[in-house]
């Protein structure tokens, strides 16, 4: 999932310490560096961008690589409706700005659905960097209803709106929300 990266409209939380030009910029080639780190042939990579239009046709993303528009609502209306409209299979969501995620961390994700139904990858603020899901059957009505998001309990909330589903976790990452988050963040790499 991708924002077009204007100043003001992304990493609002980063803009505050580091500017919202700063902040774009490093959203915008953060975005850039993780699309070229995860394209593999074992999966179809796939941009859902916001806003609609915009999205569709910005040049910022590569050309080769599909794209789908979000829609409206908050950030678990918009998953679903992911996870709703594609064909049936397996389907990995990832936020773009986890500096952590990798080919091989996706991968793992992808196997962790052939035992179970769903999959997360823990943020280390509480949320999380990706959700996964089978899709066997239609994901439940409930999916990603009442979660409080940007919180600590998001993945907490998320999970419980998946009832009778086998969850896996998959590697803890940190994404960068703060400037605290990216220095952090140069210090790991």
């Amino acid at each position: 999932m991708l924002k077009e990266p204007r100043p003001g409209r992304v990493k609002t939380r980063l803009a505050q310490d580091f500017g919202r030009t700063n902040a774009a910029l490093w959203f915008r080639n953060q975005s850039l560096s993780l699309l070229r780190r995860i394209e593999d042939p074992r999966w179809e990579t796939l941009l859902a961008v916001s806003p609609d239009r915009e999205g569709l046709t910005s040049r910022v993303w590569p050309d080769h690589l599909p794209r789908i528009p979000q829609g409206r609502g908050d950030l678990g209306d918009r998953m679903a409706r992911i996870f709703h409209r594609l064909p049936p299979g397996p389907v990995c969501i990832i936020g773009a700005d986890i500096p952590g995620i990798s080919r091989r961390t996706i991968g793992n994700a992808f196997r962790s659905l052939g035992n179970h139904d769903a999959v997360f990858g823990p943020a280390t603020d509480g949320g999380y960097w990706l959700v996964g899901m089978k899709r066997n059957t239609p994901p439940p009505p409930t999916l990603f209803r009442n979660v409080r998001w940007s919180t600590e309990h998001a993945l907490a909330d998320s999970k419980v709106s998946l009832p009778n589903h086998r969850i896996a976790h998959v590697d803890t990452l940190a994404d960068v929300d703060t400037l605290a988050d990216l220095k952090r963040s140069h210090r790991t790499t």
